[in-house]
């Protein structure tokens, strides 16, 4: 809580506003306004509701909750009581989680509709609606699980870092992970003066790596009127090894050769760019199937 309250302060100190998520689907679609800040938390712990939750709501700090139905109730975990009192405040706003908050980019197509149907029919017993939000379990996620919540939801959100713009796939939406490992003060001030490295389009749309994909032919299309472009570099972790990657830029193109498969369970790249003082970053996952 104590490096939770420095950060919430340094937010503050740097004149940035706290997104309310009410406003979040107006504020995605608003071009060239000035940076917000969206507090997410996953998973819905007991912990949140005894140690954060009174701080947020003394200081009325927005947020999104992201519940997963099934563990609630349960050793470690918020009641339906609690998370009915966090949802009575305004700027508190519950997100769907899935039900199991498995590994469900393991399961068949069919087990995942099924897994967020349960969670669906929860939700309307508990709260008397079906969150809008969606947050992918380990931020994992195939096409088909993409395309499907497009379907069902207004907005979905991964683990992969980066600074949300318009131009970034709703339902790819990329956090800044912020935990007891990647909490540290230093790298905080840092990443909430990130800019965002926007683009048209990456490849491929299939973020689930198998034998066959992996690794991926990965590109990145940008728009002409972006500059300093040939700046970018690009870290990633094929072979369970951090390092620079092999990059080719050409036609307002970013292409990366791939020093040998990604290990599972995880693979990341991570760009960034100094666009004359600004930072710029963008991050992807590729969740791995073992074989």
């Amino acid at each position: 809580m104590d490096i939770f309250k420095q950060q919430i302060e340094i937010i503050k100190n740097s004149n940035y506003k706290f997104n309310n998520p009410n406003e979040f689907e107006k504020m995605f679609y608003t071009p060239k306004i000035k940076k917000e800040i969206l507090i997410t938390i996953d998973d819905a712990f007991i912990s949140f509701y005894q140690e954060a939750w009174p701080y947020l709501k003394k200081n009325k700090i927005p947020f999104i909750l992201f519940v997963s139905t099934e563990p609630i109730g349960k050793r470690g975990y918020m009641t339906w009581d609690q998370i009915r009192e966090v949802e009575y405040e305004d700027f508190a706003f519950i997100g769907h989680h899935s039900h199991t908050h498995d590994y469900l980019i393991n399961e068949t197509n069919n087990q995942f509709i099924l897994d967020i149907e349960k969670a669906n029919k929860i939700f309307l017993k508990e709260l008397g609606y079906i969150p809008i939000l969606f947050s992918y379990p380990f931020g994992e996620y195939s096409k088909f699980m993409r395309n499907y919540v497009s379907e069902n939801f207004k907005f979905a959100f991964g683990q992969h870092s980066g600074v949300i713009d318009l131009n970034k796939d709703r339902f790819e939406l990329p956090r800044f992970p912020i935990n007891e490992k990647y909490g540290e003060l230093k790298r905080f001030k840092s990443i909430i003066n990130y800019f965002p490295l926007e683009y048209k389009k990456i490849f491929p749309e299939e973020k689930y790596l198998s034998q066959e994909n992996n690794p991926p032919k990965f590109e990145v299309k940008f728009f002409k009127e972006q500059k300093n472009l040939d700046k970018i570099n690009c870290y990633s972790n094929e072979g369970n090894k951090w390092e620079k990657s092999k990059t080719n830029f050409s036609n307002y193109t970013l292409t990366i050769k791939f020093r040998e498969p990604f290990v599972p369970r995880r693979g990341r790249i991570n760009c960034s760019l100094n666009d004359n003082g600004k930072w710029r970053w963008f991050g992807i996952q590729f969740p791995i199937k073992e074989n």
